[in-house]
């Protein structure tokens, strides 16, 4: 049989050959389907991890990725030169290793959010002597910055909230103050990174009170089953995680479990802790799929948690998404006041994070803030185990709420300071006193933490003399004696968790004599002041000056050893590596060049 090739055949073989040519795909792989989608670029706007490719299962990938950057930085501390070799060709690729080969399916969109947030500015004390603000026992941000440094990149600048780094940690045991839920702790010493400038550390230490020990717990589990969540880390990630906690529960405490997609369901109604098998039964139901309906959801696990309440326990919805609340919310405002109104019933609200692409992490954290709960973000089992397990008391059993700090400095010791981190917890002055305002919660055995860079009087500042100000400096408290060696006055409020009075403690902090500032700073200074300059470095804040990665982990280094979270900081070194490696080297500049431009 012969075939006669009409014309329009002749130009459809035509135009095959030459898309074949111009994409330079050998012939003999043209009949295999295009599988592999073109790796997107990264955002200029530095704001999310990108996704992995298609050919390599994600797991797998970040894995590898991990162990890359893992040799790259011990090679880099060693002062070993390396090079990082491509990545092995898959045995399903083409022969040829760089052709692009294009799928009809688009590309994953990052739209990952963080709120923006500037520094705090350096205050002149003599016009502002007090900063008041609330405590926040937020971690989410170092673990979120921990992913993003494992997956090879440096995070977006408004992924660093330094306090959530710092308050990462665990830090020394210290005795509560007699009738408080709380020690207080106050230590100075001289900055790392500026050698004329003060560093303080204000410390609260929660009252630690054994898990088994805890209030009877009345938990909602509001878990994000929507098509968002149909990911490694995510939804299978959520499950593992409240399997861990389910394990943990005693016979008086109960579990919910409302689901929210296209639609709002209850999986499990209220069951006691001791029917392990029929809750974990529920959770290893759950499936994803359709869009995310977030605030009937909300709705339906308030009434479940009202349904269920404990007098003097723990009450708790336990939110875990990825924050991507597309369907239901016509007005972000009302979702908040939703939650307001239900944390006056005394219902808190803990948000745990999952996953990236789309991770809305300021839904998240705001969230937590407004339902009197925490925000953590889960970037691995070990996190969850950390966040639900090892610190499930300090996750759920709260000892103080509504936690204020004010601190007064003295004119006559200190000439300006600045509070690091905390940007979005900054408080007015007449908040302090005013009960109305809400606050940060501190959970059991917790330990947040309050740096302030401070400027001796003497020191050269930032700020210029006033020819005309006659303004009488503050004087810090008004009780008699002599308060000329005083660096401040610290105030704390706080209410019990049942509670709608606040209790007011205050303390002076001296200045340390000279003698004093040549000693070694205790090793917890030491640790919080290396993960603050970490954070600094990570969001490029001017006032570090020459202090580098390098500078970061000799001081971690010298404050690793701590028997409660010896792991934690000897990650922490190992994340430290991996940004110096990350970061790109400064170009050197060539003085004399420099010098005889400037002259022109």
């Amino acid at each position: 049989m012969k075939f006669a090739f009409t014309p329009s055949l002749r130009c459809a073989s035509l135009a095959l050959g030459l898309l074949l040519a111009a994409c330079s795909i050998p012939t003999e792989q043209a009949d295999k389907p295009a599988n592999v989608a073109v790796k997107p670029a990264i955002p200029v706007e530095d704001s999310v991890a990108p996704p992995p490719p298609a050919t390599k299962d994600k797991s797998q990938q970040r894995a590898t990725g991990v162990m890359e950057l893992a040799e790259v930085a011990r090679s880099s501390a060693s002062g070993e030169a390396m090079v990082m070799a491509e990545p092995a060709a898959s045995a399903a690729a083409p022969s040829v290793a760089y052709a692009p080969v294009y799928s009809f399916q688009p590309a994953p969109q990052n739209t990952e959010k963080y709120q923006r947030h500037a520094d705090n500015p350096v205050k002149l004390t003599r016009v502002d002597a007090l900063s008041t603000l609330s405590l926040d026992v937020d971690t989410g941000s170092y673990s979120n910055v921990r992913r993003f440094l494992n997956q090879g990149q440096l995070p977006p600048k408004d992924a660093v909230r330094i306090e959530e780094m710092v308050n990462y940690f665990r830090y020394s045991e210290a005795k509560p103050l007699p009738g408080h839920p709380f020690a207080v702790q106050t230590e100075v010493a001289i900055a790392p990174w500026n050698r004329d400038h003060l560093l303080l550390r204000v410390g609260v230490k929660a009252v630690d009170v054994k898990a088994a020990a805890m209030p009877s717990a009345n938990l909602v589990f509001l878990v994000d089953v929507s098509g968002s969540m149909d990911q490694p880390d995510k939804l299978p990630l959520v499950q593992a995680s409240l399997k861990m906690l389910t394990a943990r529960l005693r016979p008086q405490d109960h579990v919910a479990l409302v689901v929210y997609a296209g639609r709002t369901a209850l999986e499990l109604p209220a069951t006691p802790g001791d029917q392990k098998e029929k809750i974990l039964a529920a959770i290893a139901r759950l499936q994803a799929g359709g869009s995310t309906a977030g605030e009937s959801a909300l709705k339906m696990a308030y009434a479940q948690a009202r349904a269920g309440y404990i007098k003097g326990g723990i009450n708790r919805i336990l939110l875990a998404t990825d924050g991507d609340f597309n369907v239901g919310v016509s007005d972000i405002e009302q979702l908040k006041s939703l939650i307001e109104r239900e944390r006056e019933s005394g219902i808190s609200l803990t948000t745990l994070g999952f996953g990236q692409g789309n991770y809305q992490d300021a839904m998240m954290q705001e969230l937590a803030d407004i339902g009197n709960g925490n925000y953590s973000y889960i970037d691995s089992l070990s996190e969850a185990k950390k966040v639900l397990v090892e610190e499930m008391s300090a996750t759920f059993n709260t000892v103080a709420k509504d936690v204020k700090i004010q601190l007064e400095f003295n004119p006559a010791q200190i000439a300006e300071w600045r509070l690091i981190g905390y940007e979005k917890r900054v408080l007015r002055e007449e908040d302090f006193r005013n009960d109305k305002v809400d606050a940060g919660e501190i959970g059991a055995g917790k330990t947040v933490t309050a740096l302030y860079e401070l400027t001796p009087v003497g020191a050269a500042t930032l700020h210029s003399e006033r020819r005309y100000d006659a303004a009488a400096p503050m004087t810090g408290d008004k009780t008699a004696g002599d308060k000329t060696t005083e660096l401040g006055f610290l105030r704390i409020r706080y209410k019990q968790p049942e509670g709608s009075q606040s209790t007011e403690l205050a303390q002076t902090i001296a200045r340390p004599d000279a003698a004093a500032l040549t000693l070694t700073p205790s090793a917890d200074l030491r640790f919080a002041s290396a993960v603050a300059a970490f954070g600094q470095l990570l969001r490029q804040s001017p006032y570090t000056g020459a202090f580098s990665y390098a500078d970061v982990k000799a001081l971690a280094v010298s404050a690793a050893q701590n028997p409660a979270s010896g792991v934690e900081r000897g990650e922490f070194i190992k994340l430290v590596d991996l940004a110096a490696a990350l970061t790109p080297a400064k170009p050197e500049t060539n003085a004399a060049t420099h010098d005889r431009s400037s002259t022109n």
